[in-house]
């Protein structure tokens, strides 16, 4: 998310560092930017880094993002027509459970990996799944398949009280930087907030809090709700990764750690910038 311009409180988007950042602020807000957008953004960023004769540091989270840049996924096509029919019905009859259970009927594999409130992410795979033809689940070589990747793989470990406690941590330091003024100045921007963007853990409830008059109480107890489901899921997802090589994150000696990752390897990563 911190690919948009503005959503900088809730995402702690770095600005303070002695190292570039890239894929950061480029896009606006009122745009819906997908995995394709960024993988091919990444690709870009890249290509001009090694052309530099630098390496590159991938950070974050989001697991499909990782993958769709690390394992050049085959993502599938937009079929706008079919979409723009799902989210019709949608508008007209809010019955989202509706849409999962046609997804689960048509693409177990796929409604098995979403969650059953995620909207975007089932009207997605609906469209491909409709629009294709072919079981949304099933292009490229699938997310059980892990091929050699083109870098070192690091995890960092904590233990779920710590990480709960530093999820909680977080928000309050959010909540002090002005997290609900962010989404109040968000909120009458012109072009409004696209689809995704909305969805941002803590923008969608914050957003209920502006516009709907929602107690923010309630609104910090779902974003925390929201937070930790979000990093168990995190977890689960990178734990099947076997190529991945946990660390203790609270390790005081946590750099030297990495860098002996990096050393112990038996050549230098690589990555393919053809097409980027």
């Amino acid at each position: 998310m911190a690919v948009y311009r503005g959503l900088d409180v809730g995402t702690e988007t770095p600005r303070c560092s002695p190292a570039p950042w890239h894929l950061i602020d480029i896009a606006d807000p009122s745009e819906d930017f997908s995995v394709a957008q960024f993988q091919a953004a990444a690709r870009r960023a890249l290509a001009g880094i090694h052309g530099r004769d630098h390496l590159a540091v991938l950070v974050g989270g989001t697991g499909l993002y990782h993958r769709a840049v690390l394992d050049d996924l085959q993502l599938p096509g937009r079929y706008p027509e079919v979409a723009a029919a799902l989210e019709a019905g949608l508008a007209l009859e809010p019955r989202l459970h509706r849409l999962y259970e046609r997804l689960a009927e048509l693409d177990p594999l796929a409604a098995s990996r979403i969650e059953p409130n995620n909207a975007r992410r089932i009207v997605r795979a609906l469209e491909v799944t409709l629009g294709s033809g072919k079981p949304y689940s099933s292009f490229g070589p699938g997310l059980e398949h892990y091929a050699p990747a083109p870098a070192r793989l690091v995890g960092l470990a904590l233990g779920r009280r710590e990480l709960d406690q530093r999820l909680e941590d977080r928000l309050e330091r959010e909540m002090e930087a002005g997290f609900l003024d962010e989404v109040a100045t968000l909120s009458i921007r012109g072009g409004g907030l696209s689809r995704t963007a909305r969805q941002a853990i803590g923008y969608r409830e914050l957003l209920q809090v502006v516009e709907d008059g929602e107690s923010l109480a309630d609104a910090k107890v779902a974003i925390m709700r929201r937070l930790k489901s979000h990093a168990r899921r995190q977890e689960a997802w990178f734990r099947r990764d076997k190529r991945v090589t946990w660390l203790p994150a609270d390790d005081p000696h946590l750099v030297e750690a990495v860098l002996e990752c990096w050393r112990g390897a038996s050549e230098s990563p690589s990555w393919e910038t053809e097409g980027s």
